[in-house]
């Protein structure tokens, strides 16, 4: 039986990638890094602590990592206050699971973005626990996210349904156990072929996360 959906908060409530991307882009240019092809794909699901040593170490960056992580965060946070990239059928998507199910978060966000988050879109009432990557030893393709979510939700990860967007979040609650995967892919930034078969359910829209496709999965 499931008893609890757990949501992945970037790519999946907030349309946030290309906020990340554009910020991490500006940091790159200012500070003497290189920006590959597939930077964006490989930051997505990283802990605040990988990617920030990823654009310092591996990506030329000229600042620490924790002056990398710093900038972003702060550029981040004042990208939102201008303005909050909801995603269409977001909070109503969150309100439909409460309903019937215990509800979680799974976010590689860090703690700060994600109150932020929850806080303007009225949802931080809506979800019995939140966690953020920063604060487990490992960001997504690692299980450890999903498993502290379950765990502080009192839930077995078998019990449990994630929704997710990217590869790194895709195999990472797969990799938790979790009784199935439900991927709502970005259309900007889809997840590679083998990560979405790891879903049991993909959608086009979170107008289409109802009780009934939910419970099928059971």
């Amino acid at each position: 039986m499931i008893q609890a959906v757990v949501f992945d908060m970037d790519g999946v409530l907030v349309d946030s990638e290309p906020v990340w991307e554009k910020v991490r882009r500006q940091l790159v240019a200012d500070h003497g890094g290189r920006w590959d092809d597939d930077t964006q794909d490989r930051m997505m699901g990283m802990s605040t602590g990988e990617w920030s040593r990823y654009l310092s170490q591996d990506q030329g960056v000229k600042l620490t990592p924790d002056e990398v992580a710093r900038t972003v965060i702060d550029a981040m946070a004042e990208e939102y206050t201008r303005h909050l990239p909801l995603l269409p059928g977001a909070a109503e998507a969150v309100t439909r699971m409460s309903e019937r199910w215990t509800v979680g978060l799974a976010s590689s966000s860090p703690r700060t973005l994600i109150d932020a988050v929850l806080h303007a879109a009225g949802l931080t009432g809506q979800f019995a626990a939140t966690v953020s990557t920063e604060e487990v030893e490992r960001g997504k393709p690692a299980p450890d996210g999903y498993l502290s979510a379950a765990a502080r939700l009192g839930v077995g990860p078998a019990a449990c349904v994630a929704v997710e967007d990217s590869s790194n979040g895709l195999r990472s609650a797969a990799a938790a156990g979790y009784a199935a995967v439900i991927a709502v892919p970005h259309e900007k930034y889809p997840p590679a072929p083998d990560a979405l078969g790891k879903a049991r359910l993909v959608l086009g829209g979170l107008d289409e996360l109802t009780a009934d496709a939910v419970s099928s999965l059971g």
